[in-house]
């Protein structure tokens, strides 16, 4: 196996050393290739624009930020043909928790998730897009 040689910050190697701890990776350089793996499986998914893929998209915001709903209701609507699943709950008097599950052509999707990130209050947004040919 060719060895590739990065500099990292000592921030950022300390928190290497802790994830391959906590998350029992055998080496530094295992727990790197697992990242880059990610990274280019994102990549190859993401330039697959036209193809047909299934995602499901996590939101979290602010439970207090009622004009968030009302935002994301508005896309809802916009994007009806995608949305296969919609699932709201609230973590405790926190968090709401959205959970869309959409199908549909991926730059399509790649656009809902562009737009609920542009959404002022929205805490953090994660994606997992899967084609359903790799």
């Amino acid at each position: 196996m060719p060895i590739v040689s990065i500099s990292l910050t000592r921030k950022i190697l300390e928190d290497l050393e802790n994830l391959v701890e906590k998350r029992g990776y055998l080496s530094r350089s295992e727990a790197i290739r697992d990242a880059i793996r990610s990274i280019i499986l994102e990549h190859n998914i993401s330039i697959r624009n036209e193809d047909i893929v299934f995602a499901l998209i996590i939101v979290v915001n602010d439970f207090k930020r009622e004009d968030i709903d009302t935002k994301l209701s508005k896309l809802r609507h916009e994007f009806n043909e995608l949305i296969v699943e919609d699932i709201h709950r609230h973590i405790k008097d926190q968090y709401c928790i959205e959970l869309f599950l959409v199908e549909g052509k991926n730059s399509s999707i790649i656009d809902l998730i562009g737009r609920i990130r542009g959404i002022k209050g929205i805490i953090q947004v994660k994606s997992i897009i899967l084609p359903f040919l790799l």
